[in-house]
């Protein structure tokens, strides 16, 4: 089996320098990286990630908590963070989860049987034993998009970003607001109580079958919501606005609106919440809630990186900006 110490011998150079440049080290001329590169090509040379870990106490790799099925957002933030871990020199070990029990603990049981630098968590557990486990053993850890008690969070404030989305419905004259939400995760909670503050800040009356909260954040549950809407109108719309929790939401609410002959925004305004990629494709183009997608994702590398190499704390609770982007789905009447 070749080593690194006979790439150096063929190259000429130290075996620090072909280390560096067969882990993706900078700081190394490009003639020698090109020599060292070209000697690894020919000899199939492998970097040995066990032995590596011996030496350095540590393994480079990090866990990667993500949803079962990702949504559009969840899958654009995926990927801007697994390519900043990428630029750091991690390796990145993906653990899969649902929405319940037996799939949380199932998750839980495989990461405890590797040996990790550390933990992100994009996706949100319901079972207390995971943050117990983490808080336990002080294996460095990060959560994007949610909030946990002892452990640093990256995101936005949902509450209050909700409430500018109803807001701009309000300031352009809408009364008469309908909301679509999901019943699990903590952020479709926060939104929902968003609108509900934005609302009494208005003193606009909250009635009955306003909200309708649905099992999932996709396009699909978004055309059951705003389905279960109007037959709660009685089969037709006594509305003028819609918020929508994500994009998806909307985009999947806006559906059923056009199958029913309803237009948007010429009859019903919509905002969604996120500004994934989509939102700005679809007719109309989608007003919505910008969260800061690159930025929560390199920040969520960059804080987990810092605490695993020993760069101090971080504040526990960073909330990033959000930006409400005006499309074409919002109109004043």
């Amino acid at each position: 089996m070749v080593s690194i110490k006979d790439i150096a011998r063929q190259a000429g150079m130290s075996a620090s320098t072909v280390s560096r440049v067969a882990n993706g080290k900078k700081h190394v001329s490009s003639d020698k990286r090109q020599r060292i590169l070209q000697i690894i090509e020919e000899t199939g040379y492998v970097p040995n990630k066990a032995a590596r870990a011996m030496v350095l106490k540590k393994t480079s790799s990090v866990g990667l908590v993500i949803p079962d099925t990702f949504n559009i957002f969840q899958r654009q933030l995926f990927s801007i963070v697994e390519r900043s871990l990428e630029s750091f020199g991690y390796y990145t070990m993906f653990f899969f989860s649902k929405f319940e029990d037996i799939s949380e603990e199932h998750c839980l049981n495989k990461l405890k049987a590797e040996n990790l630098d550390g933990i992100i968590m994009l996706h949100e557990m319901q079972n207390a034993a995971f943050y117990e486990y983490l808080n336990k053993t002080g294996i460095p850890a990060i959560t994007a998009t949610f909030r946990c008690p002892g452990i640093p969070a990256i995101h936005v404030n949902e509450e209050q970003a909700a409430a500018d989305a109803v807001n701009h419905l309000i300031s352009l004259g809408h009364r008469d607001m309908v909301m679509i939400s999901g019943d699990g995760f903590t952020f479709g909670r926060q939104r929902a109580e968003g609108f509900f503050q934005a609302l009494t800040a208005a003193d606009l009356t909250i009635e009955a079958g306003r909200v309708v909260f649905v099992r999932n954040y996709t396009a699909e549950f978004g055309m059951y919501g705003m389905r279960e809407l109007l037959l709660r109108r009685g089969g037709g719309q006594d509305f003028t606005a819609l918020f929508a929790a994500t994009d998806e939401l909307a985009i999947g609410a806006i559906r059923v609106l056009q199958d029913a002959g309803i237009r948007v925004p010429e009859d019903v305004s919509v905002v969604g919440f996120d500004d994934v990629d989509i939102s700005n494709y679809i007719i109309p183009r989608l007003t919505t809630v910008r969260q800061p997608i690159k930025e929560m994702g390199e920040q969520t590398a960059w804080a987990l990186h810092r605490i695993i190499t020993g760069g101090g704390a971080i504040a526990e609770d960073q909330i990033l900006p959000y930006r409400l982007i005006i499309r074409e789905s919002t109109r004043a009447i």
